[in-house]
C-alpha cells in the first residue's frame, strides 16, 4: 500500500487489494448476487452436460466435437477463475484477495480467454478443412493433429498470460490498493500503479490486438472459402446443413471476439471501467452461458445425443 508522509509519497509492497466490484444499495447487490448466481449456475451445468455428452456419445466423437468439449472445458474453467470469489465478495463487506491470489486469477484469466481466442480459430480451420479439403480431412485431423493444436492453443495462451502478468505484477503499486471491478485484471490494475504505464499498455494492446486482428482474419478467409464451396453444392439440403453448423460457430466467434475487442484491442476500453464491467459480465459468463445453447439447438448431431443420453439415463 502507499501511505503520504510530509506530502512525500512512499511505496511499500502490497498485501491485498479490494474488488471494489459494482456500486450500489442492498437490494443492488442482492439482484447481483441473484444474477450472478444463476448464469454461473447455468454456465456450470451446460458445459459440463456437453462435455459429457460429447465423451460418452462413441458417435460424436470427430475432431469437431473434440474442439468442441474443449471448448466448453475452457468456457467452464473462465467462469470459474472468476464467479465464485466475485459471489463471495458481493456478500462480503471486505472484498478482499490477496495479492498472490489477484495475480493466480489474472494469470488463469488471461491464459483461458487467449487460449479460447486461438482454440476458436481453430476450429473455423477444422471446418475449413472438412468442407473444402473432405478427401484429405481424416488425415490432416487425425487425434494426433487435433491434440497438437489445442496443446498450441494452451501453450500461446500460458505464452501470453505469462507476459502479462509479469508486466503488471511487477509495477509499484501505489495509487490505492482499490480494483474499480469485480475480479483482477489488466485495465483496472494499471490505474492503481505511480509509474509510467506507457509499455504496458503497448504490450496489452499489440500482443492482443494481434491475436484478435490475426485469429479474426484466419476466421475470415476459412469462411470465405467455406460459403464459396457451399454455395458450389447442388444438394439444398447439403447446404443448409452445412450453414447451420458453420452458423453455429460464426455466432460464437463474433460475440466472443467482439467482446475482447471492445474491452483490450482499442485504447479507450482503459478510460471506461463502468462499461468495461458489463463487458467483462458478458465475455466471462453470459458467452459460456450462451455458447452451449447456441451448439446444441442448432445441432442435429448434439441434440440427438442428448436424446439418447436421456433415455438412458431413464432407463436407469
Amino acid at each position: 500500500m502507499s501511505h503520504h508522509r510530509n506530502g512525500t509519497l512512499s511505496v511499500v509492497p502490497l498485501q491485498e487489494f479490494v474488488l471494489e466490484g459494482f456500486q450500489g444499495g442492498l437490494q443492488t447487490q442482492a439482484l447481483l448476487f441473484a444474477l450472478f448466481l444463476a448464469l454461473y449456475l447455468a454456465a456450470v451445468l451446460g458445459n459440463l452436460t456437453m462435455i459429457v455428452v460429447i465423451t460418452l456419445d462413441a458417435r460424436l466423437h470427430s475432431p469437431m466435437y473434440f474442439f468442441l468439449k474443449n471448448l466448453s472445458f475452457l468456457d467452464l474453467c473462465y467462469s470459474s477463475v472468476i464467479y465464485p470469489k466475485a459471489l463471495a465478495n458481493v456478500l462480503s463487506s471486505a472484498k478482499v484477495i490477496s495479492f498472490g491470489g489477484c495475480a493466480t486469477q489474472f494469470f488463469f484469466f488471461s491464459m483461458m480467454g487467449t487460449t479460447e481466442t486461438l482454440l476458436l480459430a481453430v476450429m473455423a480451420y477444422d471446418r475449413f478443412l472438412a468442407i473444402c479439403s473432405p478427401l484429405h480431412y481424416p488425415i490432416t485431423m487425425c487425434p494426433s493433429a487435433c491434440a497438437r493444436l489445442v496443446l498450441g492453443c494452451y501453450g500461446g495462451g500460458c505464452l501470453n498470460s505469462g507476459v502479462q502478468a509479469i508486466l503488471t505484477f511487477r509495477l509499484p503499486f501505489c495509487s490505492s490498493n482499490h480494483i474499480d471491478h469485480f475480479f483482477c485484471d489488466v485495465v483496472p490494475l494499471l490505474q492503481l500503479t505511480c509509474t509510467d504505464t506507457a509499455v504496458n499498455k503497448l504490450v496489452l494492446f499489440g500482443i492482443c490486438g494481434l491475436i484478435i486482428v490475426g485469429t479474426t482474419l484466419g476466421v475470415l478467409i476459412s469462411y470465405a472459402y467455406i460459403t464459396v464451396t457451399i454455395l458450389r453444392l447442388r444438394s439444398g439440403a447439403g447446404r443448409h446443413k452445412l450453414f447451420s453448423t458453420c452458423g453455429s460457430h460464426m455466432t460464437a466467434v463474433s460475440l466472443f471476439y467482439g467482446t475482447l475487442f471492445v474491452m483490450y484491442a482499442q485504447p479507450g476500453a482503459v478510460e471506461s471501467m463502468e462499461q468495461g464491467k458489463v463487458v467483462s459480465v458478458f465475455y466471462t459468463l453470459v458467452i459460456p452461458v450462451l455458447n452451449p445453447l447456441i451448439y446444441s439447438l442448432r445441432n442435429k448431431e448434439v441434440k440427438d445425443a442428448l436424446r439418447r443420453l436421456g433415455h438412458k439415463l431413464t432407463a436407469l
